[in-house]
């Protein structure tokens, strides 16, 4: 009985962790030295990534960075 408190213990804490969502800041600087910040929300920290590079290509901004 002790081992499966503990087991579950375990897999309750790695299933919060794990698919823990935050709300993240984008940060782009531009070629004439402007910055913009965007809100992303609610996504994991690889989507975040994925989004703040993705507003590279289409503000035509120099480097965004979270």
């Amino acid at each position: 009985m002790k081992k499966l408190f503990t087991l579950s213990i375990v897999a309750m804490f790695v299933f919060v962790f794990s698919s823990c969502k935050k709300d993240y800041t984008c940060t782009c600087t531009f070629p004439n030295g402007d910055t913009t910040v965007t809100q992303i929300d609610n996504v994991s920290k690889d989507d975040a990534q994925s989004a703040c590079n993705a507003l590279i290509a289409t503000t035509l901004a120099t480097t965004c960075t979270l």
